[in-house]
């Protein structure tokens, strides 16, 4: 670490499974963190010689955030997939099956992944990545009240839905 400035090979090292828990929180899809976390560091390599010292967490969660932004972004205007012929025969995807799944229960990673994006984003931010309610607002560049607002129906929507699914 050179004046308080980490080397990519540190980030990598010391921050991958941060990068991976939020990327995987985010997307529910063991390959797509995977395919976040790569994307991320390529960004923080391109970065880092502008990184200033203070919450490296914090600069981490904002890239890896914007990173699947931009990835949402990119998938909204070019989809991947036709529609199918019959809506009603599409299965939803399952849960991943990796170890990395047994951090949260799959009750409450798919009541996560269920979320609207505008609310899974910020409780990702605030309750995996322990992100301020400040830098959540610098991330998604909203307001600090929306912020608040978001997390507080997110963190009911999931409340309600895991209610549902313990009854």
């Amino acid at each position: 670490m050179v004046d308080g400035i980490p080397t990519w090979e540190e980030v990598a090292r010391d921050y991958g499974r941060f990068l991976y828990t939020v990327a995987y929180r985010l997307t529910g899809n063991d390959q797509d963190a995977q395919d976040l976390v790569q994307e991320a560091l390529m960004r923080v390599r391109r970065g880092l010689e502008r990184y200033e010292p203070g919450s490296l967490k914090g600069w981490l969660a904002r890239i890896v955030t914007n990173v699947h932004l931009d990835n949402m972004r990119r998938q909204t205007r070019r989809p991947t997939s036709s529609f199918p012929d019959d809506p009603d025969q599409v299965l939803p995807p399952s849960p991943a099956a990796d170890e990395f799944s047994s951090d949260l229960s799959a009750d409450l990673q798919r009541a996560l992944l269920n979320l609207p994006d505008e609310f899974r984003i910020p409780v990702v931010l605030c309750d995996v990545a322990d992100q301020s309610y400040e830098q959540i607002s610098a991330v998604l560049d909203i307001p600090i009240g929306t912020v608040r607002s978001r997390i507080h129906r997110g963190r009911r929507i999931l409340r309600s839905t895991l209610d549902g699914i313990e009854r």
